[in-house]
């Protein structure tokens, strides 16, 4: 059997990021421009080249990008009043705020506090109640799972009918959205995760794997049913020696090297998933901006 196709999310990524450019132009005619805000927390070095990654793709976009940077140490009245304030700004159509958050803030109403209408990470609990329901229409659906979709699709096409999907990864930001997005399709779909029995036996059942565990390298060859499409969510950094010198390393939640050889198609990382999360981050943007036609 050939090595699997690559699936190239840096090139479906500039695609969208086109058509996106495309619908903002078309907006500016009814002087509307998107308006995305980014709000960061501390100094994390990965939040930093996340923040710079999405605040550069929503200026290649032609939005008004916003970048709201907070003292780890601030309160959480703080972070509210700031949230509330972008909330009420006309100019503002999606507001994120970068996650992890240092531990003395609660995740939780933080990210309650968004507006849904302006929640373009869909995690608001109106949002992810209507990805639940099916409602995909109305819902800011997860860039993530909703960029792995778009992936999913081109393979298979939109409708799933009769196909197995498993899950790895239970969060509520991957995991159970994708499922969720999976069942629309009409696969037939598992969720898996760490208290799953004999979980390399689940996998050989999925015509489609997602892995979203955060874990080097779990899911390995033998996992995989031969001409499975698999997408692989995970970005871990690992240590490897490269002629002799210690350097580190990008890599997924599956062993790429033996994979390829038995799916018939597999996101890499770096390259795969990561540039899909953010066009879907300016996608949903883009809709939140066009709503207030």
């Amino acid at each position: 059997m050939a090595d699997a196709t690559l699936i190239d999310g840096k090139a479906m990524a500039a695609q969208l990021t086109e058509s996106i450019k495309a619908g903002t132009a078309a907006l500016e005619k009814h002087g509307i421009r998107p308006g995305l805000a980014v709000v960061i927390v501390g100094e994390d070095s990965a939040s930093q080249v996340y923040v710079r990654n999405k605040k550069r793709t929503a200026e290649a976009c032609g939005f008004l990008s916003v970048q709201h940077s907070v003292a780890d140490d601030c309160t959480q009245d703080e972070l509210l009043a700031l949230i509330s304030t972008l909330n009420d700004d006309p100019d503002i159509h999606g507001i994120l705020v970068q996650l992890p958050i240092p531990d003395h803030l609660d995740e939780t109403i933080i990210t309650q506090s968004i507006l849904p209408a302006k929640d373009v990470d869909g995690f608001h609990y109106e949002n992810i109640g209507k990805l639940t329901a099916g409602n995909l229409e109305d819902a800011f659906v997860p860039c993530t799972p909703a960029g792995c979709m778009l992936m999913i699709e081109e393979q298979m096409g939109k409708d799933l009918s009769g196909l197995d999907a498993v899950v790895i990864g239970r969060s509520n930001i991957v995991g159970k959205p994708m499922a969720s997005l999976l069942l629309a399709a009409n696969a037939t779909v598992t969720i898996c995760h760490s208290r799953t029995k004999d979980l390399p036996q689940v996998a050989r059942r999925a015509d489609i794997l997602v892995a979203a565990v955060g874990r080097a390298n779990m899911v390995k060859g033998d996992w995989i049913k031969p001409g499975a499409v698999v997408i692989d969510v995970g970005i871990n950094r690992i240590d490897v020696t490269v002629d002799g010198e210690a350097k580190s390393k990008l890599t997924g939640d599956v062993q790429f090297d033996d994979a390829t050889r038995v799916a018939a198609a597999i996101t890499p990382v770096p390259g795969g998933v990561g540039p899909m999360t953010i066009a879907m981050l300016m996608t949903n943007t883009l809709r939140s901006a066009e709503r207030t036609l």
